[in-house]
């Protein structure tokens, strides 16, 4: 079954340790809410499949409707439904990074800035140092009874305040990575919208900073539905190599006057060769389809497609999948109401 419970954790840093020469490291991160009750956040540095090296995308500039729906700043523990628009991540269907842009990273090595846990301290230290910083943790949450976690994770004793949580039973999140297109051995925590993460407010440059984390062992292409791994002919789809030949680059979202140019989308064939589009179709944020006509799009040319009245494109913020003939996403852009300007302006991703 999927990870439960599942939600986000708001909060203040507070302390960080790392860990070295473990069988199972974690980056240990713990932050206070606005109550004074502490919380603990074990982050995965190393996996326990083959390859171990976890993978790591920080983005410095994170622009995604998500950061509209998280609960307020410092309020501790918050459950979140397992849905789009919930709040919720998810890596495959949320667009909100591209997976190639992710690289493996060691654990901890000698050095600096090369490793994992080195370029956590990059964004923790100062989140440690600047109170203005508000940190949410996304991922499953624990609590004391989980004795066996709490072996694993090295949990601090007394640091948690039963009466200063609305949610007394959780003191920590863990899994704070990718929860979906696992091994066997993990398949029964694969979900959707559940993903786990990092995003850091700073408050003071009206900024976002994310941090997302994946296994090498676990798949870019998964079920709607159980969050499995999607089986191919030549075996599990796991490559996060997602170049698409076939491109979403922009996107009218709203006009002036309503009509069937109200909104549109223009995909762009960044490959050498014709692409016919039967077959192939769009999905909006909340999962509704558009087909694209039967059409074949040139090298290097652009193909603009309309709206329709299922298919939105939300002035809130949104997303936009392209799905191939096989039913597989592969490319897919994510924009917030500050990128949609004034009236009637296109949207370039």
């Amino acid at each position: 079954m999927p990870i439960s419970p599942y939600g986000v954790l708001a909060g203040r840093a507070t302390d960080r340790h790392r860990e070295g020469g473990t069988d199972s490291p974690h980056y240990q991160l713990f932050l206070k809410d606005n109550g004074g009750t502490t919380y603990q956040a074990p982050v995965n540095v190393l996996s326990s499949v083959t390859p171990s090296e976890v993978l790591y995308l920080a983005d410095d500039d994170f622009r995604h409707p998500v950061t509209r729906l998280l609960p307020p700043a410092g309020s501790g523990w918050t459950p979140l439904g397992s849905s789009a628009g919930s709040g919720a991540l998810d890596y495959v269907r949320g667009n909100l990074f591209t997976p190639s842009l992710m690289r493996p990273l060691p654990p901890d090595r000698p050095g600096v800035d090369n490793d994992l846990s080195d370029f956590l301290d990059h964004y923790v230290e100062r989140a440690i140092a600047d109170p203005t910083v508000a940190v949410y943790v996304f991922g499953q949450g624990f609590g004391r009874r989980h004795s066996v976690l709490g072996r694993i994770l090295r949990l601090r004793p007394g640091r948690a305040s039963r009466s200063a949580s609305a949610h007394p039973a959780v003191i920590g999140v863990h899994n704070v990575h990718m929860n979906q297109g696992n091994v066997e051995k993990f398949r029964p925590e694969d979900g959707v919208w559940q993903d786990g993460g990092l995003l850091f407010h700073l408050t003071a440059e009206a900024r976002w900073v994310a941090v997302f984390l994946a296994f090498q062992s676990q798949a870019w292409h998964t079920d709607d539905t159980t969050g499995h791994t999607l089986a191919a002919p030549g075996g599990p789809l796991r490559s996060r190599q997602l170049e698409a030949p076939l491109r979403i680059v922009a996107a009218r979202i709203g006009a002036a006057a309503p009509g069937p140019d109200a909104e549109s989308i223009t995909l762009l064939n960044a490959s050498p060769g014709p692409i016919d589009m039967r077959g192939w179709q769009l999905a909006d944020g909340r999962g509704h389809l558009r087909r694209l006509p039967a059409y074949s799009i040139a090298p290097g040319t652009t193909f603009t497609v309309a709206g329709s009245n299922g298919f939105r494109l939300s002035r809130e913020g949104g997303a936009v999948s392209l799905i191939d003939p096989s039913g597989l996403k592969v490319h897919g852009v994510a924009y917030t109401d500050e990128q949609v300007r004034q009236v009637g302006w296109t949207a370039t991703f």
